[in-house]
């Protein structure tokens, strides 16, 4: 049981830090709608069918206008569409694609997010204060290729995995953790929103939650259990999973924080000098457990 871990005060602090600088987060209620629908049931591990509980989608409405006009958001969704969604196939890089994620992270050390992680980082000795130091290492971090699949080429790396998404030997789907990619797969017809996963009836979520545990279907592959924030901003992702990431050196690093009014236990796997894949995992939300 995580929680018997005990809660990383610590942690809690500056990620609290991060989420009250997170100005690009957008509203439930205002910004966007979701359609929580029903609880959604077990999947047998390596089975790819799940009863629909959900007849329709996750995003009732996102305001489009605000992620084309947010930057941050903007250059993030150019990103999406850069990558192979199998492992195994080697990821091919473009100059086009080399300058895009070099427009993204100059966009996220502009923003209160990002100068607020760095700031902590350098205090604790983990990353170089020089500015282009910084980007060089989240570089390495979330973008240089690396082998997931030990029979191809280079086929993955940290943010196509945690953002993008991929499916391994075309049977499962791994990644996957943020919810524009979501959203916009779910608008292309390729994801289909099966429920949410709550433990009991005590972990209800309801539309104004930032964090979900969730279940769907990626072009025919079933995630049983997946989650991610909603809402937040690519900036405060990256942000949050660095600090997470550079606080330790084993291959599994896990936390328990309290942000905002969630009992998270955070989750980064290394790969390496990279992220192998990161992601929230709900725990509570105080709002209804009290």
């Amino acid at each position: 049981m995580a929680r018997s871990q005990g809660v990383n005060h610590e942690l809690s602090e500056v990620l609290n830090q991060l989420w009250s600088r997170d100005t690009n987060r957008l509203k439930p209620g205002t910004d966007y709608t979701i359609s929580l629908q029903g609880k959604a049931g077990y999947v047998a591990q390596g089975s790819n069918t799940a009863r629909d509980m959900a007849r329709a989608p996750l995003f009732a409405y996102v305001n489009e206008g605000k992620l084309k006009n947010i930057k941050t958001y903007a250059l993030f969704m150019r990103l999406l569409d850069n990558y192979e969604m199998s492992t195994g196939v080697s990821e091919t890089v473009t100059s086009e694609e080399l300058m895009e994620n070099d427009l993204f992270l100059n966009a996220i050390l502009e923003t209160e997010v990002m100068k607020c992680a760095h700031k902590y980082l350098v205090s604790k000795g983990h990353s170089p204060s020089d500015q282009q130091q910084f980007k060089r290492q989240l570089y390495d971090m979330w973008f240089r290729l690396y082998h997931r699949d030990r029979s191809g080429g280079e086929d993955s790396c940290g943010f196509e995995h945690v953002f993008v998404g991929e499916s391994k030997k075309g049977k499962e789907i791994t990644g996957f953790h943020n919810w524009v990619q979501f959203y916009l797969q779910e608008k292309h017809g390729n994801v289909d929103y099966k429920g949410y996963k709550a433990q009991g009836n005590r972990n209800t979520p309801d539309e104004d939650d930032h964090v979900l545990n969730l279940q769907f279907s990626w072009k025919g592959l079933v995630k049983p259990v997946g989650s991610s924030f909603i809402g937040v901003s690519p900036e405060f992702e990256v942000a949050l999973f660095t600090i997470l990431f550079l606080a330790s050196t084993e291959k599994v690093t896990t936390a328990v924080v309290k942000v905002d009014e969630y009992l998270l236990e955070m989750v980064v796997y290394r790969q390496g000098r990279s992220i192998g894949t990161s992601y929230p995992k709900l725990l509570s939300s105080n709002n209804r457990d009290l």
